[in-house]
């Protein structure tokens, strides 16, 4: 037993040449997210104005305006050296401090969970209230949707479900980003990797 352990240890020592997937996968299932995200902010005058409005008067943030090119130019930058793996520790930080304020603010009133559920599963939950309420309104939408529309049709490619729009994504992103900013860009396929070659750390 003791032996077959040992052997699978080995093999997951020689697995260690592939450890560059982690960041990689990591980089580019992140990297369309915050760069569609900071287009949404930044991409015309248009959205610029509306998400400061929406900042101003629904997330009652100072500086609005200010607060949306901040988030909007951390997103779409940050997106972008994430894509290329480019000073990848470097934008993790504002990414992550987007994160935070996302979630604290835009997020936090809703709970845990970004969907609502049937039941309580996660016991950090803080808004079991929602839980009822939401069953109650998914109810009550597909009672119409059933009485008005074809049910069938507009749920064949997916359940109807309501949006509880908890931290639950934020964090996600976050721990991400966390996982990144110790990992760094990882070798091979980042910008970072062969600029640590070309300036080496003495």
């Amino acid at each position: 037993m003791i032996s077959v352990i040992k052997n699978i240890n080995l093999l997951f020592d020689k697995l260690s040449a592939l450890d560059f997937l982690a960041p990689l996968l990591l980089r580019i299932f992140l990297a369309p997210i915050m760069i569609y995200a900071g287009l949404s902010k930044v991409g015309s005058q248009e959205s610029i104005q509306n998400t400061a409005l929406w900042f101003e008067h629904s997330l009652n943030l100072p500086f609005p305006t200010l607060m949306v090119y901040l988030a909007g130019g951390a997103e779409l930058i940050g997106g972008i050296a994430l894509l290329i793996g480019f000073a990848v520790r470097w934008f993790a930080i504002p990414l992550m401090i987007t994160m935070v304020v996302a979630a604290t603010t835009a997020h936090w009133e809703n709970g845990w969970h970004q969907f609502h559920e049937a039941q309580q599963t996660m016991p950090w939950e803080w808004r079991t209230d929602l839980i009822e309420e939401g069953n109650k309104r998914k109810d009550i939408v597909k009672n119409v949707l059933r009485e008005h529309a074809n049910y069938r049709y507009l749920s064949e490619t997916g359940s109807i479900t309501i949006l509880k729009n908890g931290i639950e994504v934020a964090s996600a992103y976050f721990i991400m980003l966390l996982a990144l900013f110790y990992l760094g860009a990882g070798r091979y396929v980042s910008v970072d990797y062969y600029l640590s070659l070309m300036f080496p750390k003495e």
